[in-house]
């Protein structure tokens, strides 16, 4: 045997080099699998449904150029549209314009009762009595003249205090537990 012969010898040594390489392919395969498989698997799935997304929004996307009949329909839309957003703006418009009269009007009626009370209390000045007093009295005129159902003034009820009258947090006494007396003030005792 020649190590170098080319004769019929050779061909099955080139057979048994090939398969053995298919052998030591289908070992790594097989071993590289089993250790990494879920995660190669969940990466396929994972890409997958990528490209579905990608395919999906790409065909959602609108095109460019928008067909003939999307053009004669586009303008009615359009306008449709800025006439719905005048009008609301129009009616929010004119809702603001009557709250602002409103609000005019109610500062005037608060001048103007301002102005009445200023020349009411002119006046008790000018005749020398207390304008504090002809303040007070204008004032229940006034809630008597603008609540006439109810004429005669609600009393109060009498409450109890939530305790009796001699108690004093500060003094000590009539507590329950807590006794709290401060330290002696001098010199601490130390050497």
């Amino acid at each position: 045997m020649e190590l170098g012969g080319g004769g019929p010898a050779a061909s099955p040594g080139q057979g048994a080099l090939g398969r053995g390489g298919l052998e030591f392919l289908q070992h790594t395969a097989g071993s590289l699998l089993s250790s990494y498989g879920w995660y190669i698997l969940l990466a396929a799935v994972a890409i997958y449904l990528l490209i579905q997304k990608i395919s999906q929004s790409l065909a959602a996307r609108p095109s460019s150029q928008p067909g003939a009949a999307d053009a004669a329909v586009e303008p009615d839309v359009v306008v449709r549209r800025q006439e719905a957003l005048a009008a609301a703006r129009l009616r929010m418009q004119e809702e603001l314009n009557a709250q602002a009269e409103r609000y005019k009007e109610k500062q005037r009626q608060l001048e103007e009762e301002k102005r009445r009370q200023k020349i009411a209390m002119w006046e008790s000045m000018q005749e020398g009595k207390s304008y504090k007093g002809n303040l007070k009295l204008y004032q229940q005129e006034v809630e008597s003249g603008a609540s006439t159902s109810s004429a005669v003034p609600k009393s109060k009820p009498n409450k109890k205090p939530l305790r009796g009258g001699g108690y004093n947090p500060l003094s000590g006494e009539g507590g329950g537990t807590c006794s709290w007396r401060p330290g002696r003030r001098g010199p601490s005792a130390g050497g």
